[in-house]
């Protein structure tokens, strides 16, 4: 293996060797390891410098010859190095990058009631960090306070966590508590990254709550262990470009806005500029029916075409680094926004209704009602805004710049 890697059982989905590679130029490539053959990784020790994730944080302890002080505290290692006289250095930069995440976010923990969702090594780490809270309250299926008196016990909980996977690909519908319970909840810190947006975080947005995914945590805790690796420095200028540089790759553009209003067309210019695969989704209900929406909608019926609709939504949301054009009405159901918003920005194309396309579209032939019902929908998703009569070419790269 190259001298530096990740080890953990599953790493299908990880972003670390592009990570590495833009923090500090060396090569770090992913090692998944079964829990059988760890003995024999370590006991062969043909590595420089290996990060540890899921689930192996506290098996690779016994491995180490010296642990770091945050290492010890934390009870789990996240970067070991192999040092000159061949011994094993376990720590652990997962506690940098919480609170550096934290810091960027603008949430303080210090003097806050602190609710930690989940009992593993991720909840140690955010355990460590709310030393100075008010109170910590860490809650788990089977403990003392649980999924099942959490409202009753927490309710003035001020900053949730949450460091279990759920809300993770491939089961982004999953949330673990509902933060319409807690009155007093000022923040949300989800550890997850895949997706972006969790459906915990889209609540917390929703309720004009802070929030934060766990993205920086993954690029600062990055930062530190190179710095372990290879004892140069590094500074947030640094984090902060690799940080936005991940975000901007993994980011989906989609669009937004009433039948006709162009999405289509301003879709396929910004993904060929941009180097992106671009996906309508009344083109992808075309490809998969063999029949022209409008025929579809006319023959079938528009239930029928907004369930199939839902499906390429969340298909389609899931992944990332895509340009997304939307049906007009694709945003008319809150689990397509979910679906959408989970790894991506919404821009709302707004035209005068005088100017919208009409032929071949059933459902637009009263476009003032359609207007008045769906204007506020896309308001209340949008996060850029460009209006669009007749120039094209001007709305292309008003468009372009909402997305940088």
């Amino acid at each position: 293996m190259r001298s530096f890697a990740l080890i953990g059982e599953y790493l299908g989905h990880s972003h670390s060797p592009e990570i590495h590679k833009m923090l500090w130029g060396y090569e770090y490539e992913l090692a998944p390891i079964r829990p059988e053959d760890l003995p024999k990784f370590f006991a062969r020790r043909e590595f420089q410098g290996v990060n540890v994730t899921i689930p192996y944080k506290q098996a690779v302890i016994s491995f180490c010859d010296a642990l770091g002080e945050t290492a010890r505290r934390a009870g789990s290692v996240n970067t070991i190095v192999k040092m000159p006289d061949g011994t094993l250095f376990g720590d652990n930069t997962d506690l940098y990058g919480f609170q550096y995440m934290l810091r960027r976010a603008g949430i303080c923990l210090e003097g806050r009631h602190v609710l930690v969702l989940g009992g593993g090594g991720a909840s140690r780490t955010a355990q460590l960090a709310a030393e100075d809270a008010a109170s910590l309250t860490v809650a788990q299926r089977s403990g003392k306070v649980n999924y099942g008196n959490i409202y009753e016990k927490c309710a003035r909980a001020q900053v949730i966590v949450n460091a279990t996977p759920v809300g993770m690909f491939p089961e982004p519908d999953a949330q673990l508590v509902d933060l319409s319970r807690f009155p007093a909840c000022e923040a949300v810190v989800d550890l997850i990254y895949n997706p972006l947006r969790t459906k915990l975080l889209q609540q917390a947005e929703e309720q004009k709550r802070k929030s934060v995914n766990g993205l920086a945590m993954l690029v600062a805790q990055a930062a530190a262990a190179g710095k372990i690796f290879t004892g140069a420095s590094h500074n947030d200028g640094d984090i902060e470009r690799v940080i936005q540089a991940t975000e901007r790759k993994l980011e989906n553009w989609v669009i937004v806005g009433m039948p006709g209003c162009g999405k289509s067309t301003v879709g396929a210019h910004l993904a060929e500029r941009a180097g992106r695969a671009f996906v309508d989704i009344d083109r992808e209900i075309e490809r998969k029916t063999g029949m022209k929406c409008g025929e579809f909608i006319t023959q079938k019926g528009e239930a029928r075409f907004r369930a199939l609709e839902s499906e390429i939504a969340k298909e389609i949301g899931a992944k990332t680094g895509l340009v997304i054009a939307t049906g007009g009405g694709t945003v008319l159901k809150p689990e397509n926004v979910f679906a959408l918003r989970q790894n991506g920005r919404m821009l709302w194309i707004r035209r005068d209704i005088a100017r919208l396309a009409t032929v071949g579209r059933p459902l637009s032939q009263n476009l003032s009602e359609l207007e008045e019902t769906r204007t506020p929908i896309y308001q209340g998703i949008a996060d850029a805004v460009v209006r669009h009569n007749e120039n094209w070419e001007q709305l292309r790269e008003k468009a372009w710049e909402a997305f940088q």
